[in-house]
């Protein structure tokens, strides 16, 4: 069986992000595929939260080896503030001093085949770099999303850092992955001497397992809130990215015109984080009764919530039409009705409407969200709703995506 050497900052105990189940995964998987995998990643102290909940889904036979690793904010601050250096590319720019020698020597141990690293911590692919031209290990990148973009980051000299390690990237990975057609072309785009070929799109997805455990559990699977339709957004709600601002107004448009009454909407934002922005809307729009702020939850209580919803949103601006929420393939594995805010140009619509799904408006119209969201509801009640297509769902796990990294990895030079 070959080797793959795996850099990922996202890894158990790290909780509440969702990068965590794409490595996790592959690691699970690619053994069917004739690859062992090899995990570097950081030393839990790095993580801002952590939780045990997905420490189990950790095969007990993968090689996982924490290097050292520091928060620059949290660690390395002095009344609040921190040299700005350490915070180039990331605040976890240390990560790479104790990775890179950690690596080297997990090389000369285990005699990896081929190298592997994920952002959207871009310290990673820096170090994924530096093992590459040390050890001559041909390497995947994989990026997800693009780095350097029009005003993100939004410091310049974090912007250029960005710039010059996507760069590297380009020219030395054997791949470079990304996870939606936009971010694929936008690159093709930035880049035009380096061979198409050299870049590939992989998309995110679900686990079966996982599903497939709660659907054996025997765990309640009644409605949220029995009366009322609950409609959830699960993760971050992010101010620019998705910002729920004209999805507020249109609520309290209806509210206000008799297009939705009281006590019939439950809108659950679990996980969202800026809850001093959120809670201002809603305040702003008097949607106390209308919109609730939930913490985080243990990624399969997560899981169990949306499979009992009575809707799943989605909300993505314009400004990131070239990526889709990873949470977007676990709603679909949900089977629920889905209601998407975004842009219809972009390639979350795109993905719904492979799905099947045809409730979308856009993010930034409050009227047009106001007119698609009764709609849904009173779709959703008929039982006329749509749904994620069976057909798509299947191809859609991660397992599959699993089988085109392996295929991938064999393409690599020996």
């Amino acid at each position: 069986m070959k080797r793959l050497l795996m850099i990922a900052f996202h890894f158990p105990p790290l909780a509440g992000s969702s990068g965590i189940q794409r490595t996790i995964s592959f690691a699970r998987h690619l053994p069917r595929f004739g690859w062992e995998p090899l995990v570097l990643t950081a030393h839990p102290r790095a993580y801002e939260r952590v939780s045990d909940d997905q420490l189990g889904d950790v095969p007990s036979d993968v090689v996982v080896e924490r290097a050292f690793a520091l928060d620059s904010a949290r660690h390395l601050a002095i009344l609040g503030r921190y040299p700005a250096f350490a915070a180039r590319p990331d605040r976890w720019i240390t990560w790479w001093l104790g990775a890179v020698p950690k690596g080297l020597a997990m090389i000369r141990k285990y005699r990896p085949d081929a190298l592997w690293s994920t952002y959207p911590i871009a310290t990673a692919h820096k170090i994924g770099h530096t093992l590459h031209r040390l050890s001559g290990l041909p390497w995947i990148a994989d990026f997800r999303d693009p780095m350097a973009q029009d005003g993100y980051p939004a410091d310049p000299k974090i912007w250029q850092s960005f710039r010059e390690i996507e760069e590297h990237v380009l020219r030395s990975a054997s791949f470079s992955v990304f996870v939606t057609p936009g971010a694929a072309r936008t690159y093709r785009e930035r880049y035009p001497d380096v061979p198409g070929t050299h870049l590939a799109v992989m998309e995110n997805g679900y686990d079966e397992e996982n599903f497939a455990e709660l659907e054996r559990s025997g765990v309640e699977w009644g409605p949220l809130l029995p009366g009322t339709f609950t409609l959830i957004h699960s993760g971050i709600v992010y101010p620019s990215e998705r910002d729920p601002t004209q999805l507020f107004e249109a609520l309290r448009l209806m509210l206000d015109e008799g297009h939705l009454k009281p006590g019939e909407l439950r809108l659950r934002l679990r996980a969202p984080a800026h809850e001093a922005l959120l809670t201002n809307l809603i305040d702003k729009f008097r949607l106390a009764e209308v919109v609730e702020l939930c913490p985080p939850i243990p990624y399969r209580r997560a899981l169990q919530e949306m499979m009992r919803a009575d809707g799943l949103l989605v909300l993505q601006a314009s400004n990131c039409n070239d990526q889709i929420p990873a949470k977007v393939y676990e709603y679909l594995r949900c089977r629920r009705p889905i209601i998407a805010l975004t842009d219809s140009a972009g390639d979350t619509a795109n993905l719904m409407r492979k799905a099947g799904i045809q409730n979308i408006a856009r993010l930034d119209s409050a009227q047009e969200i106001a007119l698609e969201l009764r709609r849904f509801l009173d779709q959703v009640k008929r039982g006329d709703a749509t749904r994620p297509s069976d057909a798509f769902v299947r191809v859609a796990s991660r397992l599959q995506r699993t089988r085109e990294l392996a295929s991938l990895l064999e393409q690599l030079p020996a």
